[in-house]
């Protein structure tokens, strides 16, 4: 199907697609390339899980340590406000925002699979650092190491997704990566909660060591990994690129496909320069969601509970174990509803979770401000009954239900499919670092923050939550089943960024040209 049938689509609502069907060799290959999740996924709960660790605490952080040891009767708020702590945590985000502008090139130029492999050999390093640090600036610089991999990996392998899988799976193969950023956080949750155990004080080291295992993962088996068709056109190898797309679709009959990628490729190549070209007046519709997405993703005050939980519920009244048990409960909780959101994305759209997702994650946030300002209030001194606590868990688990199958999934899989093919890597690069960006700036003023603003933090990422939603009712346009070579065409149907995207705003896609052939053969 070509671009002018998606035209068609996106005026009458059917769905349109290309011949094929999801072979065995694309599951695969998807699934591999997914485990470029699970380096992200499981620093994500490691580095919340040690540092709620008393013996990581005295080692590295003994101001805080001896803060935190300090009678009940202190500022429950204020037990974890540390610059240097925060900085241990969000220094790999801003690496991981510097890498991923880099991350750019190396995919365009190399390939995919490259960026990934560059991602997971950096990871590696990081890892070998952080277990074996002896002080700050050994943990420090692992942590950089980390991110760099970060950025490399979350840079490369949204976008091969998108373009290994069939337009109508295209949703639910994309959203294994979140689910294996998902299924990294329980692992480094379960992992927290044994290694805590271990006497000598020495867990930490094995927890922070054991991220070379998915690094590892992503490292080998990026390896294996064929190139994507639109990659192999990209780099000028069209009979290559034509025989890995009858590969991937099962099926001979792809020109009607390949001409499109062509199509692509070729106004692709006359890009010199697409960190420019990017912001070019056509490609605004996919600037603003490539920055603004990633961004509200984290406003929504999703990591600060996946990265802080042991810390947050600690914070609460949970004792150690018990802190490192309920991180463990809200892993299991954000990995079956991201199973929800891969199982439905491509039934129920990308639209109807966002909105429901967001009305959700609303009133779960003002409920769990409102609970811990009832019991902790502004003083932040009070004793926590179990039962209260276990609500507050609860509610926890709702918000985090609510964002595991929206915003979480939804987050990288729209502004990695809205891209044409000549400005994407620069799309998906500008996508990460805006979200590393941000994720930095959370982190770095979360533990602060909760000092000041108390329970009414809480609120204040449910304010968000409410704005982010209402700017997807108003500009986020449904992307179920449409081509990543038609998605133009979706938006000039929206009712706002059609205004944006004009026929005569740069070169004719082929699509465009044949649609009379193309609506007939329909």
């Amino acid at each position: 199907m070509a671009g002018g049938s998606a035209a068609a689509s996106a005026a009458d609502g059917r769905r349109q697609d290309y011949p094929g069907r999801l072979t065995l060799f694309v599951f695969m290959a998807c699934l591999v390339a997914a485990t470029g999740g699970l380096i992200f996924g499981y620093d994500i709960g490691i580095s919340g899980g040690v540092t709620s660790m008393d013996p990581f605490l005295s080692k590295f952080f003994p101001s805080v340590y001896r803060k935190q040891q300090q009678a009940d009767d202190s500022n429950q708020y204020c037990k974890f406000d540390s610059q240097l702590l925060t900085m241990f945590t969000s220094s790999l985000y801003l690496a991981a925002l510097v890498a991923s502008l880099f991350a750019a090139s190396v995919t365009r130029v190399a390939g995919r699979k490259w960026s990934m492999f560059v991602g997971g050999v950096t990871f590696l390093a990081g890892c070998a650092l952080s277990g074996a640090a002896q002080n700050v600036a050994m943990l420090i610089l692992g942590r950089v190491l980390l991110g760099v991999g970060v950025g490399f990996a979350n840079q490369s392998v949204p976008v091969y997704l998108s373009e290994m899988a069939p337009a109508r799976m295209r949703g639910m193969l994309n959203n294994g990566f979140q689910l294996m950023i998902t299924l990294g956080i329980l692992a480094a949750n379960l992992i927290n909660y044994g290694t805590d155990k271990i006497s000598g004080g020495w867990g930490w080291r094995v927890s922070l060591a054991l991220a070379a295992v998915p690094a590892a993962i992503i490292t080998i088996g990026s390896l294996f990994l064929p190139d994507t068709p639109n990659s192999l056109l990209e780099r000028g190898k069209p009979d290559e690129a034509r025989r890995m797309l009858r590969r991937v679709r099962g099926t001979d009959d792809v020109d009607a496909e390949y001409h499109d990628l062509a199509a692509a490729s070729e106004a692709s190549s006359a890009v010199e320069r697409p960190w420019r070209d990017i912001l070019r007046r056509k490609y605004r519709p996919q600037l603003v969601m490539a920055v603004a997405i990633p961004l509200l993703q984290q406003l929504t005050g999703i990591n600060v509970i996946m990265f802080y939980a042991p810390v947050l519920f600690k914070t609460l009244g949970f004792g150690g174990s018990a802190s490192l048990m309920s991180a463990v409960i809200t892993g299991v909780v954000n990995l079956a509803a991201t199973l929800v959101s891969v199982f439905t994305v491509d039934r129920l759209g990308r639209r109807v979770l966002f909105l429901q997702g967001g009305a959700q994650m609303f009133a779960s946030q003002v409920i769990v401000g409102a609970l811990i300002g009832a019991k902790l209030g502004w003083s932040g001194v009070a004793e926590i009954p179990s039962g209260y606590a276990a609500a507050v868990v609860v509610m926890m688990c709702v918000y985090v239900a609510g964002f595991a199958w929206s915003w979480g999934p939804l987050g990288w899989l729209v502004p990695s499919e809205v891209m044409p093919l000549e400005v994407r890597p620069a799309g998906q690069s500008i996508t990460v670092a805006a979200n590393m960006l941000m994720t930095f700036i959370v982190a770095q003023a979360f533990l602060p923050m909760l000092c000041r603003l108390k329970f009414v933090l809480f609120f204040f990422f449910a304010a968000w939550v409410a704005a982010m939603t209402l700017f997807v009712a108003l500009f986020v346009p449904e992307t179920k089943g449409v081509p990543i070579e038609d998605m133009a065409d979706v938006w000039k149907a929206h009712w706002y960024w059609k205004r944006f995207v004009t026929d005569d705003d740069g070169a004719p896609r082929r699509g465009d040209l044949e649609m009379g052939n193309t609506v007939a053969k329909n």
